[in-house]
C-alpha cells in the first residue's frame, strides 16, 4: 500500500533551527487549501502494482499543520476520502503545537479521521523553549497531553531533542523523565542540528565556540537516551525512534523500506515505489498559482540501479532491522558485503537472519558507515 503525506507550510512564528519550508503568510491558508485538494484530483501516481494505490497512512506535516482551522482540515479529508478513499488508512498523523491544543480545537480535531498526534515538544526548559523561539511553554505540554487523552486520542508522539548550547547531561535526565512520565506511545529524539541558511546558522557564525557541543557529551547523552527508553519498555526501532510495543510509525516507516508514497503541497516529495522520484516547488504563492492555472509545479528525476541501491542503504540502515539483503541484486549483495566486511569485524555491523544492521557500538558513527557502503560514480 502507499503513504500520502500533506505538507502544512504554515507557522506562526518561526523556530531559529528549522530547515523545512515553511511561511508565516496566513492570508493564504484558504487558497492553499483548496489548491492542494486541486492537486490531488490531477495527480495520478504510477506505483509499482495495483494495490499500491490503496492509502495505508495519511500524514499532514509541517510547519503546523494545528495552524489550519478544523474546517480546513475537513475540507482536505473531504477531497482525501473523494479521491484516495480512507476505508484502508490505518494511521492518520497530524502534527501539532501544544498550545494550539485548546479544549475547542482537540474537540474539532477528534470529530475529525486523525488518529495519531506528533507533538514538537523539544524540551521541558522554559529557557531552552525561548532559545528555539518556540511559542509554547514546558507548562503546555503535559495539558496538552492530558486533553489529547481525555478526547479519545490514544497513540501520541512527541519529539525531543538535545545537544543544546550549555546544556548539561543533568538537564537531559530532566528532559528524559519528564517525557516518560507523560507516558506517551512513540517519541522520537533528535541531536539539535545547525544548518546552513536557518537563523541559528547566523549565530552560530557569530560565535562558534558558544554552539560547539562536547562530542563525548552528545555520545553519552544519545547512549542515556537509548537505556532509559529501553528500560521503560519502549523498542529502539530506528536512530531516532522509540516506540512503545505495536506504536512503530507506519508512515514514516514507509519511507525506509521504499513503499510508495504521494506527496502533496508545496515542498512535498513523492516515490512510485520503482523508478521515480518527484517533488513540488518550493515556494508557496508559486505552487498556489501553478495550481490554480493548472501548469506543472514540480520536477522529477528518474531513479537507476544505483540510486535506488544507494537509498536502500541510507533509510534502511537506520532502522533496528537493517537491510534485506534479498531486496538487492546479486551484484548489489556482493559490493555491500565487500564494503561492509571492515565494518562486521569491528562490531559496527553484524548479519542476522540475512539482514545487516547497524549495532549498538556503530550507532554513533552510523552516517560514517552508510556513506562507505554507498556506491559512489564517479
Amino acid at each position: 500500500m502507499a503513504g500520502l503525506y500533506i505538507h502544512i507550510p504554515f507557522c506562526k512564528s518561526r523556530c531559529i533551527y528549522c530547515g523545512f519550508y515553511s511561511t508565516t503568510h496566513e492570508e493564504l491558508k484558504q487558497r492553499y487549501v483548496e489548491a492542494v485538494c486541486k492537486e490531488m484530483e490531477s495527480f495520478t501516481p504510477t506505483f509499482s502494482t495495483p494495490k499500491d494505490n490503496r492509502i495505508e497512512t495519511i500524514y499532514l506535516g509541517g510547519g503546523t499543520p494545528s495552524q489550519l482551522s478544523a474546517e480546513q482540515l475537513n475540507q482536505l479529508f473531504i477531497y482525501i476520502n473523494k479521491v484516495y478513499g480512507l476505508e484502508h488508512a490505518k494511521e492518520i498523523t497530524m502534527e501539532c503545537n501544544p498550545d494550539d491544543l485548546t479544549e475547542e480545537y482537540v474537540e474539532r480535531l477528534v470529530q475529525l479521521p486523525i488518529n495519531r498526534i506528533s507533538m514538537g515538544v523539544q524540551t521541558f526548559s522554559n529557557e531552552r523553549l525561548q532559545f528555539l523561539h518556540r511559542r509554547h511553554t514546558a507548562e503546555q505540554i503535559p495539558v496538552a497531553v492530558e486533553r489529547l487523552r481525555k478526547a479519545g486520542i490514544n497513540n501520541i508522539s512527541i519529539d525531543l531533542m538535545y545537544g543544546f548550547p550549555g546544556e548539561s547531561l543533568n538537564d537531559w535526565h530532566y528532559d528524559i523523565q519528564q517525557a516518560l512520565a507523560l507516558d506517551v506511545e512513540h517519541l522520537s529524539a533528535y541531536c539539535l542540528m545547525i544548518e546552513e541558511g536557518t537563523p541559528l546558522y547566523k549565530q552560530y557564525l557569530k560565535n562558534t565556540e558558544k554552539f560547539t557541543v562536547d562530542e563525548e557529551l552528545e555520545r553519552q547523552m544519545y547512549n542515556d537516551l537509548i537505556d532509559r527508553l529501553e528500560a521503560a519498555g519502549y523498542e529502539h526501532y530506528e536512530i531516532s525512534n522509540f516506540a512503545k510495543p505495536g506504536y512503530r510509525s507506519r508512515h514514516n516507516s514507509s519511507y525506509w523500506n521504499q513503499t510508495p508514497y504521494i506527496g502533496l503541497g508545496a515542498a512535498a516529495h513523492s516515490y512510485n515505489g520503482k523508478d521515480c522520484r518527484r517533488w513540488n516547488i518550493d515556494h508557496i504563492k508559486t505552487y498556489i498559482e501553478g495550481i490554480e492555472k493548472g501548469e506543472q509545479v514540480y520536477e522529477q528525476e528518474p531513479i537507476d540501479d544505483d540510486t535506488r541501491y544507494n537509498d536502500i542503504v541510507m533509510t534502511a540502515l537506520r532502522t533496528r532491522d537493517g537491510i534485506c539483503l534479498s531486496q538487492l541484486t546479486t551484484a548489489q549483495q556482493s559490493y555491500c558485503m565487500k564494503e561492509a566486511k571492515r565494518f562486521l569485524d569491528d562490531g559496527l555491523l553484524e548479519l542476522v537472519a540475512g539482514h545487516l544492521r547497524i549495532t549498538r557500538k556503530g550507532l554513533f558513527v552510523s552516517n560514517m558507515i552508510m556513506s562507505e557502503l554507498m556506491i559512489v560514480n564517479e
